[in-house]
């Protein structure tokens, strides 16, 4: 039995997602999963080290990962005209994304793909990185300008006095007409190729799971959700796991390289990487 260490993020659709091997309902075929809990940052950058056997990372964060990890086609989250938001206090005179040129605005990490997506929006500003869950206080507070604003916090910006300037999968969708590429499951290259099969298998049929037993799996997701009600739990884990969460598809895989493309052409990335995923059969 081989164990493979695997790092998510402590929110609830990334532990819905998991929720089928946590509970043992879900195995793998001559593997073990090990779970650890990491912020999308924290885990980008434990990836650059290959801390992880199989973790989340940030789309925009793959070009510096590409030489450790293949993809997984399951895990993703894309925001299907929908995504990260741009926030400000309410009473913010702001009411559009260009009035926050050269501001200081609060981003959850510098290679997530929040921050590559605002950079791609609005190229000059000055990010301020920060803990995700903290963004929207230092908007508030007068810290910052503004919020890049991710996760459980999309739905309660409202409830934490802040006003939305621009949702930026909104944005790309309208842009590209692709769902905007936030999250991927990868794993390490180094690994035999058998065991990544089997990981992959795994993880798609943890997915399954859960989504074949929603009330159990969201219940489990709830324990993650920082204060969410069961309404606004479930339908945030609708918008990150479901069909595209199962696998890319070619309009996922398109949106992914368009992303990393674009990315690479507004210089925010040091190189035009090819994507590559690990094949399950």
């Amino acid at each position: 039995m081989r164990t493979l260490r695997v790092a998510h993020s402590p929110d609830s659709d990334d532990a819905f997602m998991f929720w089928g091997i946590a509970s043992g309902a879900v195995k793998g075929d001559g593997i073990a999963f090990e779970q650890a809990l990491s912020d999308i940052e924290s885990a980008n950058a434990a990836a650059g080290e290959g801390r992880f056997d199989l973790t989340a990372i940030s789309v925009g964060a793959y070009p510096w990962l590409a030489d450790r990890y293949l993809l997984l086609d399951s895990g993703a989250s894309f925001g299907d005209g929908y995504g990260p938001i741009l926030a400000v206090p309410i009473g913010s005179k702001v009411m559009h994304a260009e009035d926050l040129a050269g501001k200081r605005i609060a981003v959850p990490g510098l290679r997530t793909s929040a921050a590559l997506a605002l950079r791609l929006r609005l190229a000059d500003h000055q990010p301020v990185p920060m803990d995700f869950k903290a963004v929207g206080a230092a908007a508030k507070h007068g810290q910052v300008d503004a919020a890049l604003v991710i996760h459980e916090g999309q739905l309660t910006a409202a409830e934490e006095g802040l006003r939305v300037v621009e949702d930026l999968g909104r944005w790309w969708t309208g842009r590209t007409g692709l769902p905007l590429p936030l999250g991927m499951n990868a794993i390490k290259r180094d690994l035999p190729a058998e065991v990544r099969r089997e990981a992959a298998v795994a993880w798609k049929a943890s997915i399954d799971h859960g989504l074949a037993h929603r009330r159990e799996a969201l219940d489990y997701a709830m324990t993650y959700g920082r204060g969410l009600d069961r309404q606004k739990a479930d339908r945030f884990v609708g918008m990150y796991v479901n069909d595209w969460t199962l696998a890319y598809g070619e309009r996922g895989r398109e949106a992914v390289r368009l992303f990393l493309a674009r990315g690479f052409e507004a210089g925010a990335l040091p190189s035009l990487v090819v994507p590559e995923w690990v094949r399950e059969t």
